[in-house]
């Protein structure tokens, strides 16, 4: 069975125009913490370079790198940035995901 992390139009449009202002970067590295109330936390950084370890999944164009210990945790996830109200960032829409803390920071599969 073939993993799978993918993002939408929206994310990747979000993506390749900070990339762009930035000047330099790959994509995105997406991955999982331990913290929290519930376990686990998802961690996204811009990355400039794919390692050896990365597995890297591709959406809309950009890049998604994730780090081979992190993905069982999030297989299947979909990277979204979404508008709600004045605040706009990234949402997880992971199929794994069973429990979620009040505070929104943490996660549990």
């Amino acid at each position: 069975m073939s993993s799978s992390v993918t993002m939408t139009e929206a994310a990747a449009r979000h993506v390749t125009r900070y990339l762009s202002k930035r000047g330099r970067g790959v994509g995105v590295r997406l991955g999982v913490k331990t913290t929290g109330c519930s376990g686990l936390a998802y961690k996204l950084e811009y990355a400039d370079e794919v390692t050896a370890e990365d597995v890297v999944f591709e959406g809309h164009g950009v890049k998604i790198l994730v780090d081979p210990k992190s993905l069982p945790y999030i297989d299947g996830t979909e990277l979204d940035f979404v508008r709600e109200g004045l605040n706009e960032g990234f949402k997880f829409r992971n199929p794994r995901e069973k429990d979620r803390c009040g505070c929104g920071e943490s996660f549990r599969i």
